[in-house]
Order: structure tokens, then sequence, then C-alpha cells
């Protein structure tokens, strides 16, 4: 896998993807940027989130479950010192569907975060607190 950043202007800059998608990334005023794109950590944990959404999504499909929708989100917390990393991310999954087995999804989830998810374990594995809960939504 490989990345490439190049700095526009400001504290804006675009990220390239190895395979060909853009995204621009920018701070907010006071850090010299224009707001005119995500920040480097809302990137970070939206790649958490679409990485575990990617896992349960596949698991239920797997299963053969009727999923219409799932939506991950996410709250985190960051330390007050510099570095501020993340201390504790949550996701909480709203999976919407027709005749699903909440043991499914739960199944589903806990194994995102405790086998498949690369991002949340390395996370967790830098001393992040990640916690998990879900909703399931009859449609």
């Amino acid at each position: 896998m490989q990345a490439t950043v190049k700095w526009v202007d400001g504290m804006m800059f675009l990220g390239e993807s190895g395979s060909g998608h853009t995204v621009v990334m920018d701070g907010p005023p006071d850090h010299g940027g224009r707001n005119m794109g995500i920040r480097p950590m809302e990137m970070l944990l939206l790649g958490m989130g679409g990485c575990s959404s990617f896992d349960v999504v596949q698991i239920l499909q797997k299963g053969r479950n009727d999923l219409v929708s799932c939506v991950a989100q996410l709250q985190a917390e960051r330390v007050d010192t510099v570095p501020s990393v993340f201390s504790k991310i949550h996701l909480h999954f709203v999976v919407s569907g027709r005749n699903l087995n909440a043991a499914a999804v739960e199944r589903a989830v806990k194994l995102s975060a405790e086998k498949y998810c690369s991002a949340s374990i390395m996370l967790a594995n830098a001393g992040v607190e990640i916690t998990h809960d879900f909703e399931v939504i009859e449609v």
C-alpha cells in the first residue's frame, strides 16, 4: 500500500491513495488553514469507521442477512497534551434490515473488533480504549 500527500498552500494538502483516489485535507483558520477539507485526525477516525463497517457489512452479507443499511457513528476523545492522540473511541452501529438477528449483528461487530478490523486493532494496541455497541432496526 502506498500514498502521497502533497502540500498545496497554507495548511491544505492533497492526499492521493495508491488506487488513485484523492482527498483534500486542511486545517482550521486558527492553525493557518482555510477549513477547505477534512482534518487528518478526522480522516484517521473515518478510516477506522470505514474499516470496521466494511467488516460488519461483509460478515452480515456472507451470513445471508437481508441488510438494508449500516451506519457507524463514532465518538472520539483526545488527550489535552501534545501529541493530541486519541484516548477513547466508541463505535455505535445502527444496522437496518429485514428479519435481522441481533445475535448475528453482535457477532459481526465482535469479529470486526477482535479479529478483522486492522485499523481499530492497531489503535487498540497503541493504547486507545475502543468500545462498540449496536442497535438493530427492522424495516
